[in-house]
């Protein structure tokens, strides 16, 4: 097998006497969508942002396309290739679909933000944005104001975002958190379509869309990692039901 694209070891976190990420050990390999699922307060959030470069862990190594990355900074973790979409909508609602996608674009090619009007001109740099949007299915709605667009569709925008920073890892928080169903269904249609050109590590409580993506999930409980394994294996854990309290969405 080849190297994974991304490996986690005996990672630890603290926060004074809390212990939100315990021995952590975890990989995730180019092509295959990775879940990380667990309760409210599990460390799942912690994990993402050591990832990030967003907190630094205490000990443990973080390895990306064969480097050890546990101490760099943010900035360069993400020219490395690591993009990331939040919980929460982290867009610019008084401009277009475009313009935020735009923004991500001139990230990932080092332009400098002070000069968003004449970049907005730069026809290759819009074209890319659009390329972005085309891939989310948004085409139609890259001129509408984020503002204008419904929850489900700002959704994508972040995703679109997400890939227009150009990268071989992307690590999606909750992208399905607060999408009816049929927005839910377009989400988990496009992340599936997604899958042969990025390594994805997915946090989600949806676990219809969890059961229907992941090639493996792993269940972190009180910042450990309970245990890894396929959807079927982690429908059939009594430990996994018991971490969960018996939750219906767990149910075969």
């Amino acid at each position: 097998m080849s190297a994974p694209l991304l490996e986690i070891k005996q990672l630890v976190k603290h926060y004074a006497a809390l212990l939100v990420t315990d021995h952590v050990d975890l990989q995730l390999a180019h092509g295959e969508i990775h879940a990380l699922i667990g309760p409210n307060g599990a460390g799942k959030t912690s994990l993402i942002n050591q990832i990030t470069g967003e907190v630094m862990p205490d000990t443990g190594e973080i390895r990306f396309a064969g480097q050890t990355i546990t101490r760099w900074p943010v900035a360069k973790r993400a020219r490395a290739g690591i993009g990331r979409s939040f919980q929460i909508n982290s867009l610019i609602p008084a401009f277009s679909a475009r313009e935020n996608v735009l923004l991500a674009v001139q990230a990932a090619q080092g332009h400098n933000f002070h000069f968003f009007k004449s970049v907005s001109a730069d026809k290759g740099l819009v074209a890319r944005a659009d390329q972005f949007l085309e891939r989310v299915g948004l085409e139609a709605q890259r001129d509408a104001l984020v503002s204008e667009l419904a929850y489900g569709q700002q959704r994508l925008v972040e995703v679109a975002m997400a890939l227009a920073t150009e990268p071989r890892l992307l690590l999606l928080d909750e992208p399905m958190a607060g999408l009816g169903p049929t927005e839910s269904q377009s989400m988990i249609t496009l992340l599936d379509s997604l899958r042969s050109d990025y390594g994805i590590l997915l946090v989600e409580h949806d676990m219809d869309a969890v059961f229907t993506l992941a090639d493996r999930i792993s269940v972190l409980v009180y910042g450990q990692i309970l245990m890894c394994g396929s959807a079927t294996e982690v429908r059939q854990s009594e430990a996994v039901r018991m971490a969960y309290l018996g939750d219906e969405e767990l149910d075969t």
